[in-house]
């Protein structure tokens, strides 16, 4: 049991020096998470706007830019953390895309809350397995690996949920966010997605050229799954008349809130007609020749194709400047194929797998207003 008792080991006496005095708490795990957070904002390992991230001797290379659409306020936020939870081998990205009149206020939220929550679910597991007699962890590592990542994702998935409809400043009623998120740990990565944001892998075909790999599933209302789902629950799919393909989700007899994805945080008004913030997640295994994976949201996907997203990230000259590449060309792309439409808060992050030259190790630059 090595490998995971040397993780698991490494990983306690973090939480242990972050506990302190306060390890009897049962709160304690998620506030030795949250003083793990401020610890990496110290020391520059947490970015939360534009920008980038690239720690001294890591392989992995981070390109990050949101830009406010034509709708008021920008409700697309993001955060990337290096060295998560104190693991030199670890990376945490996340994209948040909110929706309502609080919408903003709702993804910041959750944004804050998803990483040091997944972490200390993520120990805790650790810690259940490690100590379970009647498990050999040893004997199939990978699917060990990922059941730990999947169960500590769903558990805080749906705490963050419960937590939204209890939050006392914070109406989440008719309010909402997405939320895709990857964790890298090694030559691995764990995705998981809530709602209609997408994550798409570029790697290297048997030819030379870059290829697009969808990681994810945009979770529509009117997916078979989704709308059965929905309609189960007495809920409601349909197009407006001046929409047509945009199926949205109702409330049984009211024209509201009219929602363009199927799973999200908050949006308590149609919880319990068929919307869920239960996340897909799944796992890869890197190969070396998988290049970089996008995330972004659908102000991206809604005009740019996964192979338009690879090449224009790939293009880029200054691997800092490759989110912003893409950000621009789908604003580019909106005013052209959307006209006469508000563009929409357009955000990406393009996380690089393989060190960039030391010409592209720069400062992260300014935030999008």
């Amino acid at each position: 049991m090595g490998h995971f008792s040397s993780m698991f080991n490494g990983l306690a006496r973090s939480f242990s020096l972050k506990k302190g005095r306060n390890s009897e708490n049962n709160h304690g795990g998620r506030e030795a998470a949250d003083a793990m957070a401020k610890d990496a904002k110290k020391n520059d390992l947490i970015l939360r706007t534009s920008g980038t991230v690239n720690a001294i001797g890591s392989n992995n290379f981070a390109s990050v830019f949101t830009k406010r659409g034509q709708k008021g306020v920008n409700q697309d936020c993001c955060i990337v953390w290096e060295e998560f939870g104190c693991q030199e081998d670890m990376m945490f990205c996340g994209i948040f895309d909110g929706h309502g009149p609080w919408g903003h206020f709702v993804a910041k939220t959750v944004r804050e809350s998803m990483p040091p929550s997944l972490l200390c679910n993520w120990q805790e597991e650790l810690s259940r397995m490690s100590l379970d007699p009647n498990l050999d962890l040893e004997s199939d590592k990978k699917n060990q690996w990922f059941n730990i990542w999947k169960h500590s994702y769903l558990k805080t998935c749906s705490t963050i949920d419960q937590e939204l409809e209890h939050h006392r400043k914070l109406d989440s009623y008719f309010s909402g966010t997405t939320a895709l998120s990857i964790v890298r740990q090694g030559e691995s990565i764990v995705i998981a997605n809530v709602g209609d944001s997408r994550a798409v892998l570029a790697t290297t075909s048997d030819d030379g050229n870059l290829e697009s790999v969808q990681l994810t599933v945009d979770f529509k209302p009117n997916l078979p799954q989704e709308v059965e789902r929905i309609t189960q629950c007495n809920g409601r799919v349909f197009c407006l008349d001046d929409e047509p393909g945009v199926h949205r989700v109702w409330m049984p007899d009211q024209e509201s809130p009219g929602l363009a994805m199927s799973r999200a945080f908050g949006d308590y008004c149609v919880k319990d007609y068929g919307l869920i913030s239960v996340p897909e997640v799944t796992h890869r295994n890197l190969s070396s020749r998988d290049q970089f994976v996008v995330l972004a949201t659908d102000g991206v996907w809604d005009v740019v194709s996964n192979q338009e997203a690879v090449e224009i990230v790939s293009s880029a000259t200054d691997r800092s400047k490759a989110a912003k590449s893409l950000v621009e060309c789908a604003v580019r792309a909106w005013k052209r194929k959307r006209k006469g439409y508000a563009i929409d808060d357009i955000s990406a992050i393009c996380l690089f797998f393989h060190s960039p030259p030391l010409s592209q190790l720069i400062h992260p630059i300014s935030t999008s207003k």
